[in-house]
């Protein structure tokens, strides 16, 4: 196969479709009212489904017709680029690219006729059924063996899943990313679930190591914690606001200054963790912190939603080597861009994790989003998509796992009412306890989408069901 033509294959991540000669043959067909309709492959339907699902490559379809079965159709498979009765091809494709953040390279194109060369001078990667008129062909980088409406379209996004998954394989942002403790989080691996205790230890070493005996008792696999320099991260012009405290009215900055953890204070949790078996890592806030925290051999980094766009702050960590894990809360997708540029810039195959977070405390459900977990994954592919959550409730954290989530985090406190900003949106010990079962429950229910019978079924098959087939007839009961 043509090296280049998988160095385009392998950066794609929008599929284009002309329908009429490509997702559909000659034919015309009409209903009893006279209505025209089309008559599609159910192979083509599979090749979007697969695309999204084992590529991350979404579709979308161009065409100038007006069909109502094309509708129906592009909804059943959850198409939302959909642009119907287009006469400027070209016009579409680049408000397209605009749009979705996406470079021409980066868009794929299948057409058959002469309204679609002009676009396929433009799109990264061609392709068109084995029917199309000979100056497409000529165009075309891909030429399927099928003609239009008979799976055309199914084989080149097999040819582009084929590609991105050998390209991800072989790279090493695969979507896992192996620890140095040997712990693999990503796709195929079970959730990894972090119990942030930030600063909910209000201070006291004590509290810390009841959140982390808590947090072993739940079987978290790990603990987490804000580390900041107060001179850096609190603004001037709010260090003498005066606050009530546990310690007295003191100054903001004086409560900042309180709930800092040193280096004795650290050195007890990294021994204390170790012992328990339990990870632990820091959310850094600014350089300094980071310089403090490469004394100890956490296994990763985090950067909070706020420091998304420190570029100062992500140079440092990316200078440790260490794997870093972005929160996206009170972000946009160009301030997302901006930041995974920068990352790979300094390497493009840095060990990098994405949590999708809405910077509420605590957040509202219509506020969280969750499926952005899959715009991130889909966006994204070959880095491991998580979820950071401040909501009060647990189902909504179990549900971003189902939906693809390879971490989860939530705030963890011994007790909700307990003095301090993050309290209020945190889990307590049984909370997590119940998130962390809820969640097991979850990944072992999933399956592996295999459809099979079980032993369970057999007494009932043969009890309910009136014909049997012959491979379970002579089966004898357990």
């Amino acid at each position: 196969m043509n090296e280049i033509l998988k160095q385009k294959a392998a950066g794609i991540k929008l599929l284009l479709t002309d329908n009429d000669g490509v997702l559909t043959d000659a034919g015309v067909y009409y209903n009893t009212d006279g209505e025209l309709l089309k008559k599609f492959n159910m192979r083509d339907g599979m090749g979007v489904e697969r695309l999204r699902k084992f590529a991350g490559v979404d579709t979308g379809i161009v065409t100038g017709e007006h069909s109502p079965s094309l509708i129906k159709r592009a909804a059943k498979l959850q198409i939302v680029e959909l642009h119907l009765g287009i006469q400027d091809k070209v016009a579409a494709l680049k408000e397209i690219s605009n749009r979705l953040n996406l470079t021409l390279s980066e868009i794929a194109y299948i057409g058959d006729d002469y309204n679609d060369l002009e676009i396929m001078k433009l799109a990264g990667l061609t392709a068109c059924p084995a029917d199309a008129l000979p100056p497409v062909k000529t165009q075309a980088d891909f030429v399927s063996t099928l003609n239009g409406g008979e799976g055309c379209f199914r084989e080149f996004a097999e040819f582009i899943i084929d590609v991105k998954s050998n390209a991800t394989i072989s790279g090493k942002r695969n979507g896992t990313i192996t620890l140095q403790n040997g712990r693999v989080i990503g796709k195929g691996h079970p959730s990894y679930i972090i119990a942030e205790i930030g600063i909910n230890h209000n201070g006291s070493l004590e509290i810390c190591k009841k959140l982390i005996d808590e947090a072993v008792a739940a079987k978290a696999d790990a603990v987490k914690f804000q580390k900041r320099t107060p001179e850096i991260c609190v603004p001037k012009d709010q260090w003498e606001i005066m606050r009530d405290t546990p310690w007295g009215r003191i100054s903001y900055i004086d409560y900042k200054r309180k709930t800092e953890f040193g280096i004795a204070e650290y050195a007890t949790i990294d021994h204390y963790c170790k012992k328990l078996g339990i990870d632990w890592f820091v959310s850094a806030w600014d350089a300094p912190s980071v310089d403090f925290m490469e004394r100890f051999d956490t296994i990763l980094y985090k950067l909070a939603s706020a420091s998304l766009t420190d570029f100062e702050l992500i140079q440092r960590i990316l200078e440790t080597g260490k794997p870093l894990m972005l929160s996206t809360g009170m972000s946009t997708m160009k301030e997302i861009e901006a930041t995974m540029n920068f990352v790979n810039a300094f390497d493009e195959n840095y060990p990098l994790f994405i949590a999708h977070s809405t910077s509420a405390y605590p957040c509202n459900p219509q506020e969280l989003n969750l499926k952005m977990i899959q715009t991130l994954e889909n966006k994204y592919p070959g880095i491991p998509i998580g979820y950071s959550g401040h909501e009060t409730g647990l189902a909504t954290t179990v549900a971003a796992v189902s939906l693809g989530a390879t971490f989860v985090e939530r705030h963890f406190t011994l007790d909700r009412a307990m003095w301090g900003s993050d309290h209020a949106a945190s889990v307590e010990p049984q909370g997590l306890q119940r998130l962390v079962r809820d969640i097991r429950d979850v990944e072992t229910a999933t399956g592996d989408g295999e459809k099979r019978v079980y032993e369970s079924e057999l007494a009932p098959m043969k009890r309910l069901r009136v014909n049997i087939s012959d491979e379970y007839k002579e089966k004898p009961l357990v």
